[in-house]
C-alpha cells in the first residue's frame, strides 16, 4: 500500500473528524475515543449529511441531519436504518495519520 501521511493524530480532537479532499469526493477522518481512526465517505447515503460534523460515540458516528448510525469500522448502517458508506483503510504510525493513498484515487470502499 502507498500511504499518504494526512496529519497528526493530535490535529483531531478525541470523538472528532477531518475532512480529506480527494478527486472522488471528501473523506471524513474520525479520531475514536481510543485514538483509533477510521476514514470513510463524509456524504450519508440517507440525505447527504456531512457525516464529519456528525457525533462520535465508539466506532460509529451518528448523522448530524437525521441521526442515521454508522460503523466506522464496516461503514454499515446500524440499527433499522440500511445502507453503507465506503470505508479507506487508515492507521496511525508515530503519531501521524495515514491513509492509503491507492483507495483514496480509486473512490471505492476498502
Amino acid at each position: 500500500m502507498n500511504w499518504l501521511d494526512i496529519g497528526a493524530l493530535n490535529d483531531i480532537p478525541q470523538r472528532g473528524a477531518r475532512v480529506v479532499k480527494t478527486v472522488h469526493g471528501c473523506v471524513a477522518v474520525f479520531r475514536t475515543g481510543d485514538d483509533q481512526v477510521f476514514a470513510i465517505d463524509d456524504r450519508c447515503p440517507h440525505k447527504g449529511g456531512p457525516l464529519s460534523e456528525g457525533i462520535v460515540h465508539g466506532h460509529a458516528v451518528t448523522c448530524p441531519l437525521h441521526n442515521w448510525v454508522f460503523s466506522l469500522e464496516t461503514g454499515m448502517a446500524q440499527g433499522a436504518d440500511e445502507g453503507a458508506v465506503a470505508t479507506y483503510p487508515a492507521r496511525v504510525e508515530g503519531g501521524r495519520i495515514l491513509l492509503d493513498a491507492a483507495q483514496l484515487l480509486k473512490g471505492r470502499a476498502a
